[in-house]
């Protein structure tokens, strides 16, 4: 049994010997070898182009959260009459700043009965005729209150913690809850009894935050 078996290997090694003595034993295993590697690498670049070529999302069709609107208009405050008229106004009473000189306090003083009172804003005359009185800023109507001693007055709150003030106003053409656009008629001025000595004319407010400023920081009157 083991010299058929030694006879079967020696056999064996012989002709693959005289195989590989062939003349196109060798050409066909690099041949066959050079097949297999073109294989994979065409298997590879394959695979690599599907990767590749693999189609991108859509950018409309990614999803990037709710989508908030935002109100990107600001306004700036403008005068509250006609700016056309703005040669023919005289700001008869200034706002009270203690910092302020001598002769402006003293414009910003009111009497009534020998009792002086600070102006909380500025009294806005035209040659004492009556004109009409326009928001300064769009906003909603907070308060209408008719009071003809001290004179009627508006009030709107604005975006920003700004709200304005408009007194001794007559026809007036708002209403509590109304929604004002800038530039938009609110009445026309008047005169009042509590304040006699100013004429037909607008009292005007400003509040940032709740508190009082001055309406020409914001408003340019120049020298008047």
């Amino acid at each position: 049994m083991r010299e058929d078996k030694n006879s079967k290997t020696s056999q064996n090694q012989n002709e693959k010997v005289q195989l590989q003595k062939k003349p196109w034993f060798w050409p066909a295993v690099y041949g066959g070898g050079a097949l297999m590697l073109a294989g994979m690498l065409f298997g590879y670049n394959s695979l690599v182009s599907q990767v590749e070529e693999a189609p991108l999302p859509n950018v409309a069709e990614v999803d990037s959260g709710p989508v908030v609107e935002t109100n990107a208009r600001t306004e700036n405050m403008k005068y509250p009459f006609k700016e056309a008229d703005l040669g023919k106004v005289q700001v008869s009473q200034e706002f009270y700043e203690v910092e302020a000189n001598a002769e402006s306090r003293e414009k910003a003083l009111m009497v009534f009965n020998q009792t002086f009172t600070t102006s909380s804003g500025i009294s806005l005359s035209m040659n004492g005729e009556e004109f009409e009185v326009l928001a300064a800023m769009s906003g909603k109507v907070k308060q209408v209150k008719l009071d003809a001693f001290t004179g009627n007055k508006i009030v709107i709150e604005h975006a920003n913690g700004i709200q304005t003030q408009y007194s001794s106003v007559k026809d007036i053409a708002v209403k509590e809850g109304d929604e004002v656009t800038q530039g938009q008629a609110l009445g026309k001025a008047t005169d009042n009894e509590w304040n006699q000595a100013a004429g037909v004319h607008l009292h005007f407010e400003v509040l940032e935050n709740g508190k009082y400023i001055n309406p020409k920081k914001l408003l340019a009157f120049e020298n008047k």
